[in-house]
């Protein structure tokens, strides 16, 4: 069986990477409560390559920001689906996704399903 991929990728302020922690270990915790089979947030640290269309770039950086890459492993696409739909109805998660309190800058966020090629 084929896995599938909800992958992420978002700017953030470099001063906000504790706040941003702190709300994805949450997430990570639901997302597993739930289903999720992985789940991985990443800072950004090798940014600065000489080949292809950086990160930095795709989101256009301002000064004091670093990208965040994440991604949530699942069973398959409908899999995926049931458990983002308990994800989302769980108040822990709406408690986490006040846009007010967002460490990052939401509208900026690249956001896609993928299914998987290759893997181990």
């Amino acid at each position: 069986m084929s896995h599938y991929v909800d992958g992420y990728v978002l700017p953030i302020r470099k001063k906000n990477l504790s706040a941003y922690r702190r709300m994805a270990q949450q997430a990570c915790k639901i997302w597993r409560e739930y289903g999720a089979l992985d789940y991985k947030e990443c800072a950004g640290d090798d940014l600065k390559v000489k080949w292809g269309v950086t990160f930095p770039r795709q989101l256009k950086l301002k000064p004091g920001e670093t990208v965040v890459f994440s991604w949530i492993v699942f069973k398959s696409r409908a899999h995926r689906d049931r458990v983002n739909a308990q994800v989302m109805k769980n108040p822990r998660i709406a408690a986490l996704c006040d846009p007010a309190a967002m460490p990052f800058d939401a509208q900026r966020m690249l956001v896609g399903g993928f299914k998987v090629l290759v893997g181990f």
